[in-house]
């Protein structure tokens, strides 16, 4: 069933039958890989696993699903208190390595022309507590000390998004974007020798050259103003001028006053019969669905009152979802926390499959999509 942001059936968890189980082990063993897992819940359009990210994603088969949105808890920020949870390694290296792993599973059950939306937070060295975290969307949560210092001096900006951004390149991940999500609303931060952080990185990576992005789901309506030529009061424009007068004195070049653009320069000069400057900023904007938003997404974050941290904000995967993943295709989280990734698949009508280590945190996640089926609204 395709849930398309109103109510779905919630049913009971199917688990797996015997001959079922006996089945699939064969031919997962067959194929190298662990016997499949056993599901938490699930409904008619959303799965949820509570496991280790790479142990469950080795029992799935190969090109599954159709788009990845996740963001892993962040190095050396939070103890969950779970056995082998992520972001508690010794060094920043173990974190990327871990990482590494379980990107090569999301690799092979990722379709071919699909697209992994991955969400990073950074950090810096501090003096004495190991490493102390940056603005993130989790900076509610308490700081902790990782079981080893940093190798590096501190107050350096560990890079963290990068290291993993450019080690999945080495193992083959096209890196398309490295997205600017903007936070207007950011944690104030208690530091006096840097500027606050107010953003966090989303980057976009594929398997191949050809993938499937539906840039029309996320255009933006257009602005009227700045590349267009709006009259002067009955006056020629200046050349090169935006909103600003020019006189024009025998043998000299007009004399701009608040242009945007100077004058003189003849590649600039208004086109006879139109109202818009040559930059070809316009022109390749101005689809009739509205504007390319860009690389850097102004999106607040929004607190959710039954839990004591600051959740991933719904805006940002419904985006990635809406560019990244077919109509009627399925996404998947292996870091899905509280399930907002399942909100917003479950909003667009895809399909969703999750995973997460912390069992308290897939029932918050079952709460929230089952209040979202029953009141059919955002969580």
């Amino acid at each position: 069933m395709v849930v398309r942001g109103g109510a779905a059936t919630i049913r009971p968890i199917e688990l797996v039958s015997g001959s079922s189980r006996q089945a699939a082990s064969g031919a997962a063993a067959a194929a190298g890989r662990a016997w499949p897992v056993t599901p938490y819940w699930r409904d008619d359009a959303a799965t949820l696993y509570v496991g280790d990210a790479y142990e469950v994603l080795a029992t799935l088969p190969d090109r599954a699903v159709d788009c990845v949105v996740t963001s892993p808890p962040y190095w050396g920020q939070r103890d969950y208190g779970v056995p082998g949870q992520y972001g508690m390694e010794p060094t920043p290296d173990a974190y990327v390595q871990r990482l590494r792993a379980v990107f090569a599973e999301v690799r092979r059950v990722l379709a071919d022309d699909g697209t992994v939306w991955l969400n990073l937070g950074d950090g810096y060295a501090a003096n004495s507590d190991g490493c102390r975290r940056g603005a993130g969307y989790r900076e509610r949560q308490p700081l902790i000390r990782p079981p080893a210092r940093l190798a590096l001096a501190p107050k350096n900006l560990v890079g963290m998004p990068w290291r993993v951004a450019f080690v999945l390149q080495d193992d083959g991940w096209i890196l398309r974007n490295a997205i600017v999500w903007h936070k207007p609303n950011a944690m104030p931060e208690s530091v006096t020798d840097r500027l606050s952080c107010r953003y966090e990185f989303v980057f976009l990576l594929v398997k191949q050259r050809h993938y499937w992005f539906d840039l029309d789901a996320i255009r933006e309506p257009h602005r009227r103003g700045k590349d267009a030529w709006p009259p002067v009061g009955g006056r020629q424009a200046g050349q090169g001028c935006v909103g600003g007068s020019a006189r024009r004195r025998r043998g000299s070049q007009p004399n701009v006053t608040g242009a945007k653009y100077a004058a003189g320069m003849p590649h600039l000069r208004r086109r006879p019969g139109t109202n818009m400057l040559p930059t070809g900023r316009r022109h390749t904007a101005a689809h009739a669905d509205g504007g390319n938003p860009g690389d850097v997404w102004p999106i607040p974050t929004r607190p959710y009152r039954q839990a004591h941290f600051a959740v991933f904000p719904l805006d940002v995967p419904l985006r990635c979802i809406a560019a990244g993943c077919r109509p009627g295709g399925k996404v998947l989280d292996p870091f899905c926390g509280a399930g907002t990734t399942a909100l917003a698949a479950r909003q667009l009508g895809r399909s969703f499959l999750g995973v997460d280590i912390c069992q308290a945190y897939c029932d918050l996640a079952i709460a929230r999509l089952r209040a979202a089926s029953a009141g059919g609204g955002r969580r």
